[in-house]
């Protein structure tokens, strides 16, 4: 495994309090003693507060484009496509759970014109699946229901995960993702 940067240390570990105490309750003196150097040394590594977030936000809907972008390019039924959906999702919260916490709960802090943007990106992001929601209804694979209300359930069923899952508990990651995408997939199935 590469060593991490300086920069990408940062990074990490203001994840890891941002998800705890929240983007505006953190301050970077605090930051600077949980990686060990002085506050000013950071400014070396970083400009700001704002660039953390901004790096962590935008880091986050880069690997969820990824997927999607990848999902729809997979030759297969809509019912498939939603199943890796599903699956990228919960791969991603168990895998860098503090930065997606940090991507849900606190791009509300990003500065303009990078929320803006961020708020765009999301939009996008939920108009593809919603995409692949209708086509599937469409076809005939999922029942048809309002696309909102699906989006939404499935969007809001996924991001409940960082707030209870923990590896060591009575369900393994993999038995998660079973039992979460073929509850969520089989409530529409058509």
């Amino acid at each position: 495994m590469a060593k991490k940067s300086r920069k990408e240390l940062i990074i990490n570990e203001a994840a890891i309090i941002f998800k705890q105490k929240g983007y505006s309750a953190t301050s970077m003196r605090e930051l600077a003693e949980k990686v060990g150097i002085e506050a000013a040394s950071l400014y070396n590594h970083i400009r700001s507060k704002d660039e953390i977030l901004e790096e962590i936000c935008f880091s986050v809907a880069h690997e969820y484009l990824s997927f999607i972008t990848e999902i729809e390019e997979r030759e297969c039924s809509y019912t498939d496509k939603l199943k890796g959906l599903i699956e990228l999702h919960i791969k991603l919260i168990i895998e860098k759970p503090n930065e997606v916490s940090v991507a849900n709960n606190d791009w509300k802090n990003l500065s303009d014109p990078k929320k803006k943007l961020y708020k765009e990106v999301r939009k996008g992001y939920e108009n593809r699946i919603a995409n692949i929601l209708t086509k599937g209804m469409q076809t005939g694979e999922f029942k048809q229901l309002h696309v909102s209300v699906a989006l939404f359930t499935l969007l809001s069923s996924l991001r409940w995960i960082e707030l209870w899952y923990r590896p060591g508990r009575d369900v393994t990651a993999d038995e998660l993702k079973h039992d979460l995408t073929t509850f969520l997939v089989h409530g529409l199935k058509n």
